[in-house]
């Protein structure tokens, strides 16, 4: 049975320790094949703070539009950086994230754009062909908008809602707490989870979607009591059917409420507690607008940390908005992408935003160092600092293997989100001479999202590796994802040797 402790380097990989589970689990030693203590490989990786690494739920969104204009990716290819090099800000980013209307989801009742919208299938399949996982928020709001985001056929089957002016444009929304409209929304959001309810494409939902912008406040209803019934029903909908992908949900102080701002609502932090508590992530649109991100948001990250992981999203449009207001006293851009900055140090968020409009300036001498350190501390960034295992085995035997794991950023990896069910786990592997995998030994004790900043975490655990042939081979260190044949699966912050995902430890013998 494996078994795991947070305890220190010095006894935690105590020799002393590995030694005597070697002796008991039948370790080959150097003499005439007799069980005794054996020698083993050591291995002490040293960190990697520079590489990307695109790991889920980390790392920078790119934000990507359903009608991308025709320099879309090339305005973000071969980007100047400070030192004369350049770079492609997709390399940058581990996704591409989409605000979308569900009239370009769906234009006619059982017809989807997936299928149908050529420039929203388009900029889909260059995301994939860059490496770029896939997160979307569906809108079904038209106010402040040209055009109406709930598909026209919806109002035709006999949804009641309401019209506003987006300047000369009469616009309409449906009423979220209205029969009709809610049983064709449930009807989509079935369809949409069978397109997208795939963690190798779909990094995160926004499992919401309603109210203004989609941010859940300003909400209109047929009868007001709704509220909380509406917020009960979009969430367990968006549950239901995306049962493998992380949900998301702004911690918005009015969440659900007819206001778009003002003294938290007291039923807010309540309601979105039920969500977090479900296994809702938590995202916020407004970072570094010190009047929007405040006190109370402040104190709903600091309630959730390491419990649920945290998503940014900056508020200032720097191009539009008079950012000079701000009670920080903002006089320039930089000014800006500090402030969000030190607000997501502050919630230990584990992915940034690259918004439309806002990305280039990420790359400017005055932010790049900004950047820099996100790469390097922000969100998880794991690597093994210490492995120790046998370098001879008896043929049918056991192994002993001690494992110690270091977290270089301020964020986490949520294993313990309930999509997720603790699917990521610490492995070794047999390697054979071609850099397969023939024995994949995971500890099923070991839990990544223990791992914090400033505190190594080791384990030791004595698996099997019967069915190994005798030869030789070479261990390796990984992070596998259980559902997935224990394929490593998440990019280790560590230099070293990389063969098939596995980082290699060392040479160890079967006889």
């Amino acid at each position: 049975m494996s078994t795991s402790n947070d305890i220190t380097r010095r006894t935690a990989l105590g020799l002393g320790i590995v030694a005597t589970a070697s002796a008991a689990s039948g370790v080959l030693g150097p003499g005439h094949g007799r069980p005794h203590l054996a020698a083993s490989v050591t291995k002490e990786f040293t960190a990697d703070t520079t590489t990307l690494l695109k790991n889920p739920l980390n790392g920078w969104a790119l934000y990507g539009s359903s009608t991308p204009a025709a320099d879309y990716w090339t305005q973000y290819d071969d980007v100047p950086l400070p030192d004369g090099t350049t770079i492609t800000v997709s390399d940058h980013a581990s996704v591409l994230y989409m605000r979308v209307s569900w009239t370009i989801l769906e234009p006619s009742e059982g017809v989807y754009g997936w299928d149908t919208n050529a420039a929203f299938a388009g900029i889909l399949a260059e995301a994939r062909r860059r490496g770029l996982r896939l997160a979307f928020r569906v809108v079904v709001d038209s106010r402040d908008k040209a055009s109406n985001f709930t598909p026209d056929w919806v109002r035709a089957a006999g949804a009641s809602g309401y019209e506003t002016q987006t300047g000369s444009k009469t616009v309409w929304s449906p009423y979220p707490d209205d029969p009709v409209f809610q049983a064709k929304y449930a009807a989509f959001v079935a369809a949409f989870a069978a397109q997208y309810d795939d963690p190798e494409t779909t990094d995160f939902i926004d499992g919401y979607g309603l109210g203004k912008w989609g941010e859940g406040h300003s909400m209109l209803y047929r009868d007001a009591a709704n509220r909380e019934p509406v917020f009960d029903w979009i969430i367990d909908l968006y549950q239901r059917h995306f049962t493998t992908v992380p949900l998301a949900l702004n911690y918005h102080r009015m969440i659900g409420g007819g206001k778009d701002w003002g003294a938290p609502d007291p039923e807010s932090e309540r309601m979105l507690d039920g969500a977090y508590e479900k296994g809702y992530v938590l995202r916020h649109d407004a970072f570094g607008m010190t009047t929007y991100y405040s006190d109370w948001e402040r104190s709903m990250a600091a309630k959730w940390r390491y419990r649920r992981p945290i998503i940014m999203e900056g508020g200032w449009v720097t191009a539009q908005h008079d950012v000079t207001q701000d009670p920080r006293g903002y006089e320039t851009v930089a000014d800006v992408r500090q402030g969000e900055f030190d607000d997501s140090v502050e919630a230990h968020v584990n992915m940034m935003d690259f918004r439309n409009g806002e990305t280039l300036s990420w790359f400017a001498a005055e932010t790049a160092p900004l950047t820099q350190r996100f790469d390097a501390e922000g969100g998880y960034r794991l690597y093994p600092s210490k492995v120790v295992a046998p370098d001879a085995l008896r043929a049918g035997g056991t192994a002993a293997i001690t494992h110690e794991w270091t977290n270089l950023g301020w964020g986490f990896l949520p294993t313990n989100l309930p999509v997720w069910k603790h699917k990521y786990k610490a492995a070794l592997a047999l390697l054979g001479a071609d850099g397969t995998p023939v024995r994949v030994v995971v500890d099923a004790a070991s839990e990544p999202s223990d791992w914090l900043r400033g505190t190594p975490t080791a384990y030791s655990y004595t698996p099997s590796v019967a069915g190994v042939a005798r030869g030789s081979y070479r261990w390796g260190v990984a992070i596998v994802d259980t559902t997935r044949s224990d394929t490593p699966a998440i990019a280790l912050a560590a230099q070293g040797t990389t063969t098939n995902g596995w980082l290699v430890v060392g040479d160890v013998t079967v006889s």
